[in-house]
């Protein structure tokens, strides 16, 4: 009997933002895991700040259709597509529109979710349709000084606020505010990075995260993991920055009702917003014992540090075990 012929994944990975660098070692991650996948072979793309895609020789490649396509020719036939691509355009429902349009089977959340879920400002009101309690908040488009009313309101009541931009990543733009006098600063920076400035009430307590995957015809939520971050701001620097204080526990030592509760509004979130396959679901756990989600994200990193694998291999689930099953569920559905 003749083998079957291999499953050809294309592997997108950088972007050309902020998170350009944190993509490409998800994407090397990704590729490994992959690559300990029976009779699937990778071909990875480098996709450019300018939108270019090149191959590994630094060649310009592009999608045509369900090929991948270079000047020499050759078209190599897809059969998936991973885009693990961290922010823009990889987050925002861009890349997830053009596999649509080709009717490639991929990985992670569709066009128009991963686009709804990038915009904090969108999440927030999807999340108060779905009753499920986040951090207070007001969004602005405007930092002056006559467009702060609502921020200021949030600081007033609660004393502290954070704010940051609504639709990026990796806490690119975000930092606390204590006082009026740094309100519209921290609102204009948000404002470079995005149309809308996501301002939140500032949440004293643990910060929580889920696993969320589809396994075996399921969405399933991993018990809580939690990032200790001993300076109180898991800033861009903490994640990645080489003297950070900062850890994390892939299981978190709360109680059991936390524990469900988190668990219960992961998979109301990830049901709710229409999501797919994977999403990482952020949480405070506030010092009154308050659980509230903060953010949802659909392409969660994939480094050494990053709690999306680490919950999901502690959860009894090895990765490479569910990439195998969305590869194999996902080209099984398109030939039908």
């Amino acid at each position: 009997m003749t083998a079957p012929p291999p499953r050809r994944a294309l592997l997108l990975k950088g972007g050309g933002g902020p998170e350009h660098d944190v993509s490409l070692v998800s994407a090397g991650f990704m590729r490994d895991a992959l690559g300990r996948v029976p009779g699937v072979r990778v071909h990875e793309v480098l996709v450019g700040g300018d939108g270019s895609w090149t191959d590994g020789d630094g060649r310009p490649v592009w999608l045509r259709g369900r090929l991948l396509e270079g000047p020499a020719g050759g078209a190599v036939p897809l059969d998936y597509a991973v885009p693990c691509v961290h922010g823009p355009p990889g987050e925002t429902g861009h890349l997830q529109a053009l596999f649509e349009m080709a009717g490639l089977p991929f990985l992670g959340a569709g066009s128009e979710p991963s686009a709804l879920c990038f915009n904090k400002a969108s999440t927030k009101l999807w999340l108060r349709a779905l009753g499920i309690p986040s951090v207070p908040w007001a969004f602005l488009s405007s930092g002056g000084p006559g467009d702060l009313g609502p921020a200021l309101a949030l600081l007033e009541e609660h004393g502290s606020v954070f704010v940051k931009p609504s639709s990026q990543g990796s806490s690119v733009g975000c930092r606390p505010v204590g006082d009026r006098e740094g309100l519209g600063p921290a609102v204009r920076e948000a404002l470079a990075h995005s149309p809308l400035a996501l301002v939140e009430r500032r949440v004293a307590g643990r910060e929580l995260e889920s696993a969320v995957f589809e396994w075996r015809g399921e969405a399933r939520a991993t018990d809580p993991g939690e990032i200790i971050c001993p300076g109180g701001f898991y800033s861009r620097e903490e994640k990645y920055g080489p003297g950070s204080a900062a850890r994390t526990e892939a299981r978190a030592r709360v109680p059991d009702g936390v524990r469900e509760e988190v668990r219960d509004l992961a998979l109301r979130a990830f049901r709710g917003l229409r999501l797919k396959d994977l999403a990482r679901v952020d949480f405070f756990l506030a010092e009154g014992g308050e659980v509230l989600l903060n953010e949802v994200n659909t392409m969660p990193g994939h480094t050494p540090i990053s709690m999306f694998p680490a919950m999901m291999e502690a959860s009894g689930t090895p990765y490479p075990d569910f990439l195998a099953e969305r590869v194999a569920g996902a080209c099984a559905r398109a030939a039908r």
